[in-house]
């Protein structure tokens, strides 16, 4: 079956979640724009109601199920933000949920989501809690909210590019971080019909390229054929369900997909602390990242960097951000 969304699915998508989720702030960083000798802004998710981007498509997939669908009630699997955001949707809306999350999810994840009173499993590795999950969807009638390969869902997370083109039309780049690829297809899209010139860029860490290798490879290449290690950006790990729609998108429409050190990573959580104000996860902070390792090809250009999130555990950030060179 061919899965089609395009521009017009994104659209509508943010007439149905206006009123549910906050329009986000586009804010120049002087920092990286000094430091690359361009002009920078931070598309700042990590302020969103749940802080991540994840909230826009669990609204927009949950708010389109049948009265059916929701008394049943839902299901889904998450390293941990659109678990979080699942958990608020399902509560704000009054359907019954089970989240399953891996038992590496951070502490702080998985705090946040207990507060909503969800049913929660905590299985295995994330490719193990994926599949845990549709088991139990299957074996309760529940339907299952997939974190990325879902078209209300990418059409959800789409609507980031939307506003960006609104409030800064003459943007030349766009740094997206990818997991499975929901947030970046949804972006690619929407760029990409607006103006193809516009080079949409995904980012992935060094420690887990699923997507970065599987493009690379032409086919959608299991985690266990690849030597995936633990990453700070947890909420990009795990791997690419087969078929998934998010990798035929990326394979139209994104431009290039740039790896990124880990330890470059922790340096962008600690100067967007120090230098912008502001609390980023690891997979929020892998774009900025990518203008430390390469400023030269940010120079004389209009860039915009998603800062998908900000859950990470206090401990952590703690850590990294009273690290002094």
């Amino acid at each position: 079956m061919s899965i089609k969304i395009d521009a017009s699915d994104i659209k509508i998508a943010r007439e149905t979640i206006r009123p549910f989720v906050k329009r986000t702030t586009l804010k120049y960083s002087n920092f990286l724009s000094s430091l690359c000798q361009g002009t920078v802004y931070l598309k700042l998710e990590n302020t969103q109601l749940s802080h991540s981007f994840k909230i826009r498509g669990a609204f927009n997939k949950i708010l389109r199920l049948t009265p059916e669908e929701k008394q049943k009630g839902i299901i889904t699997c998450s390293s941990g933000n659109h678990g979080l955001a699942t958990a608020i949707v399902a509560k704000k809306l009054n359907v019954a949920v089970k989240i399953v999350i891996p038992e590496t999810t951070p502490r702080k994840k998985v705090d946040k989501i207990k507060k909503y009173n969800v049913d929660l499993v905590l299985y295995g590795d994330y490719d193990e809690a994926e599949q845990k999950a549709l088991e139990l969807a299957r074996q309760e009638g529940k339907t299952y909210i997939f974190p990325y390969n879902d078209v209300d869902v990418i059409a959800g997370q789409g609507t980031v590019g939307l506003e960006i083109l609104e409030e800064f039309p003459e943007v030349e780049k766009v740094l997206v971080p990818i997991g499975g690829g929901g947030l970046v297809a949804g972006i690619a899209i929407a760029i990409k019909n607006q103006n193809r010139a516009i080079e949409v860029i995904g980012v992935q860490s060094e420690a887990s390229p699923v997507m970065y290798e599987s493009l690379k490879a032409g086919k959608i290449l299991k985690s266990e054929e690849l030597k995936i290690q633990d990453s700070i950006a947890d909420g990009l790990s795990g791997g690419i369900e087969e078929g998934s729609v998010t990798f035929k998108v990326a394979q139209k429409n994104v431009d290039e997909i740039v790896l990124v050190k880990e330890e470059t990573i922790k340096e962008a959580i600690r100067l967007l602390w120090e230098k912008d104000g502001q609390v980023v996860e690891g997979a929020g902070a892998v774009g900025p990242a990518v203008v430390l390792e390469n400023k030269e090809q940010f120079k004389n250009k209009k860039t915009v960097i998603i800062i998908s999130g900000g859950n990470i555990n206090d401990e952590l950030f703690n850590k990294i951000t009273k690290v002094s060179e």
